[in-house]
């Protein structure tokens, strides 16, 4: 008995492939941050531990601004699915735009932790402000992945590659996008309150 397969199988098995390997890298992600927070939690014992360091106003602003990012991506899918090109390219670019918002946000707040005469690297920084610089660096290097997929997604929508019968590529950045925005969520509400 021969099983042959259509295009429509073909598409659907990619797509579960493509979303699969994205579930797996996201979940190794999980696990490097769940690292991260562990050895931050350990390392509050320490004598030279900062107990009254307060958060930069501007990861507040910025953390409004990446759950912002979830709420256009996913207005951008929607709209997609119905062939709204139009609105697709608004939500898409308003995506962008609050991601650049998120990425300066990060920056300002770095600046604002240095104005209040704390340091991240050399002989005057603590291991408090190592730790936080760390682990909102390394989470803006999954956001730059981020923001170059987006990039691509931008790209292929303007060369008209999607429509409601081919949103792969939106579909798999919003996953990735919605991760990313948990992510910091959970990393924000980690370091607000454990201090």
């Amino acid at each position: 008995m021969e099983i042959t397969m259509t295009a429509e199988d073909h598409k659907l098995r990619t797509a579960r492939s493509y979303k699969l390997i994205l579930l797996f890298a996201m979940v190794s992600m999980t696990m490097m941050f769940a690292g991260l927070t562990s050895a931050y939690v350990v390392s509050q014992s320490r004598a030279d531990w900062l107990k009254n360091f307060e958060l930069p106003s501007a990861f507040f602003a910025s953390t409004i601004a990446i759950l912002g990012c979830s709420v256009t991506f996913h207005l951008a899918k929607k709209a997609i699915q119905k062939d709204e090109i139009s609105k697709t390219t608004t939500f898409l670019l308003a995506t962008l735009a609050l991601g650049i918002a998120f990425v300066v946000l990060q920056f300002v707040g770095f600046g604002q932790i240095v104005a209040n005469g704390y340091y991240f690297t050399g002989s005057a920084s603590t291991i408090t402000t190592t730790f936080l610089y760390l682990v909102v660096v390394v989470h803006l290097l999954h956001l730059a992945g981020g923001m170059i997929s987006l990039l691509v997604i931008i790209y292929n929508h303007f060369k008209q590659k999607y429509n409601s019968t081919q949103t792969l590529g939106i579909e798999l950045g919003a996953m990735y996008w919605h991760f990313l925005d948990f992510l910091w969520l959970y990393l924000f509400l980690f370091l607000y309150f454990f201090k």
